[in-house]
């Protein structure tokens, strides 16, 4: 007698692809029983730049009132949230290739853009993120096997 495999439902698949399109995960994967589906985009994990929360408060003035931030100041912060390269997804961040390893990027290391800067282990998935331009890794803001989520800042190239 002949074993039945499963049959897929198209349904679920869309449902994944939809999630993918809506998270900007790139890979999905899912068990139930004896099915195994993974819905995974092509191509590199697109890099997403987004606004850093600032550590350093001002000092306050004499008069109790916050003093405002300086133009030098300002102009930093932008330079470093338009530099800073963030989490294209939830997971685990890797510094190394292997653990011991020599970690992939450096605070004052030269990199190249496509060059890869780190992984991010995602549902059991090794995702390469690279670097999206050239230039000097100015800091690292994330530690090696702790967890990111979507959208955090990771590592500022100028």
């Amino acid at each position: 007698m002949a074993t039945r495999k499963p049959s897929i439902d198209q349904d679920l698949i869309r449902d994944l692809a939809n999630i993918l399109n809506e998270t900007d995960l790139t890979e999905i994967e899912i068990e139930q029983d004896d099915l195994r589906v993974r819905v995974s985009r092509a191509g590199t994990p697109q890099m997403i730049h987004a606004p850093i929360a600032q550590h350093h408060a001002p000092a306050p003035a004499a008069q109790g009132q916050p003093a405002a931030p300086s133009a030098e100041a300002m102009a930093a912060a932008v330079t470093r949230t338009a530099n800073t390269v963030t989490a294209p997804m939830v997971g685990t961040v890797y510094m190394s290739p292997a653990p011991g390893a020599k970690p992939f990027v450096e605070v004052g290391q030269m990199v190249k853009e496509g060059q890869t800067i780190l992984i991010i282990e995602a549902m059991k998935t090794m995702n390469q993120i690279p670097a999206p331009r050239s230039g000097k890794v100015v800091d690292v803001l994330v530690t090696d096997g702790h967890p990111v989520e979507y959208a955090e800042p990771m590592i500022v190239i100028e």
